[in-house]
């Protein structure tokens, strides 16, 4: 950990990786917006879902396999608001936001705009 070299001044930290961390832990728990990585030891497929899924977050999941089949299957089962398979590219207009505390709606593409419409029922006006 610490400060990157030559960087004195300003919010910075080297990436850092935690290795054998548990659920429970305050860095498996919480949103972390920097280049730190938890690695979190799993048994199978179910119970790494299960860990992803035991948060109160759900901006984004990440994905590492080489089974395609696999890789659907589990992002189809991940509460997150975008999955990234394999570090695939986020494609620009794509609707962003998350699941759960990370956020309801979304920003951009199609459904961003849905938040800039109002839309109004009036019921039981006669049509002439």
């Amino acid at each position: 950990m610490g400060r990157p070299e030559g960087l004195t001044t300003g919010w910075f930290v080297r990436p850092t990786i935690f290795a054998d961390v548990t659920n429970d832990k305050r860095i498996a728990r919480e949103e972390i917006f920097g280049p730190v990585l938890a690695i979190i030891p799993f048994e199978d497929e179910a119970d790494a879902i299960a860990i992803a899924n035991d948060t109160p977050y759900g901006l984004a999941a990440y994905l590492q396999t080489g089974d395609s089949e696999r890789a659907a299957r589990v992002s189809r089962k991940l509460r997150a608001g975008a999955v990234h398979i394999n570090g695939g590219a986020y494609e620009y207009g794509s609707p962003f936001g998350g699941y759960k505390a990370s956020g309801n709606g979304r920003e951009g593409g199609e459904m961003g705009l849905d938040d800039f419409l109002e839309t109004k029922m009036i019921h039981g006006l006669s049509a002439e």
